[in-house]
Order: structure tokens, then sequence, then C-alpha cells
């Protein structure tokens, strides 16, 4: 859990992803659409990418755990969360907020 927290809380947006996994691909190509230059941190091609899939699943309740997307350092959900917040207007302002917005 501490990598986690710690890669979450280096950059201002950061998608733990699968590199196999279309959600996680989606979730990405969203927030690059809008500008901004996540960091991905691909689990299965990390050598400790296991552990933090388990730490993830813990902290969302959910597995699988990806994409698990950070903004700020804080933990904003996965994909339906991303996607309600972007719906409902409120996903730019927060992505402004953590610096990872300009415009």
């Amino acid at each position: 859990m501490d990598r986690v927290t710690r890669l979450a809380s280096q950059r201002a947006v950061v998608i733990f992803s699968m590199s196999s996994c279309c959600m996680c691909h989606t979730v990405t190509q969203l927030l690059r659409d809008l500008g901004v230059n996540p960091t991905v941190v691909e689990l299965d091609e990390d050598p400790r990418g296991k552990e933090m899939d388990k730490a993830l699943a813990r902290l969302l309740g959910r597995n699988p755990a990806v994409p698990a997307v950070f903004i700020g350092g804080r933990l904003v959900g996965s994909t339906d969360k991303v996607m309600s917040l972007h719906l409902s207007g409120n996903l730019i302002p927060l992505l402004r907020n953590a610096g990872a917005l300009w415009v």
C-alpha cells in the first residue's frame, strides 16, 4: 500500500492500469484528450504489480482493481467514477485544482 500511495502522490494524475485492459485504455485516452498527461503504472509490467493490485483491490473494495485513478494524490475511483465526474462537469475543475490542466 505504501508504494501505491507514494506513486499516486508523485504526479497530478496517476492511473494504475493493466496493459490489456480496455477500460484502462479508455480512461487514459479520455484524460489525454482533455489535455492531461497522466502517469500510467502498468501493473502487469511492474515487478511489484501483483502486490500493488492487491492493495488497490482492498482500497477500492473490488477486483479487478484497475483502472484506479488518482488525482491530486487522492483516489477518485475507476472508470464509472471518472466518467460520472466528466459528464457532470466536475472532472475538469478537479484536474485544474490538482495542477493537471492549465486552461
